[in-house]
């Protein structure tokens, strides 16, 4: 097997709802449209489009809203993570690729809904970094909550 048919799995945040597809292509890409800015509370949606008979879900069942009359967004309805969109009546299906346990494992190929496209935030290159980890509030944060064992 190649280590492009190796399965890709993913899930929502609390781990209810999980997703696995052995579709072996890895091309992702990015939409702009203003459905999915709505949809996702976000500048866009990264997507990884594949068969939607190359799907399988387990755990909780995800909850599924229409979107539009022929569009279908599913998330978790307990944490409410977005994790696919699908026409009703198409072959595929839309995985969020920020809910795949290895993101990297899918490269962006495309932009889609251009029209919508936010310029001003889809780059971001030569803006300040920072890491989570030198944040110092998120550290004291999580601090507080994880006392080490006495």
């Amino acid at each position: 097997m190649s280590a492009a048919a190796v399965p890709m799995a993913g899930g929502c945040q609390c781990g209810a709802v999980r997703f696995a597809s052995a579709h072996d292509g890895r091309d992702a890409y990015w939409c702009h449209c203003r459905m999915c800015q709505r949809a996702l509370g976000n500048v866009g949606a990264a997507f990884w489009n594949v068969p939607k008979e190359s799907v399988t879900w387990t755990g909780a069942e995800r909850a599924i809203h229409m979107s539009s009359p022929f569009g279908a967004r599913g998330f978790c309805r307990d944490c409410g993570t977005p994790l696919s969109f699908h026409y009703v009546d198409g072959p595929n299906i839309d995985l969020a690729v920020g809910a795949l346990d290895d993101p990297g494992a899918v490269r962006l190929t495309s932009h889609f809904g251009v029209e919508s496209r936010l310029h001003g935030w889809t780059g971001g290159q030569g803006l300040p970094e920072m890491r989570s980890e030198d944040h110092k509030p998120l550290q004291e944060r999580w601090a507080k909550v994880h006392k080490p064992d006495a």
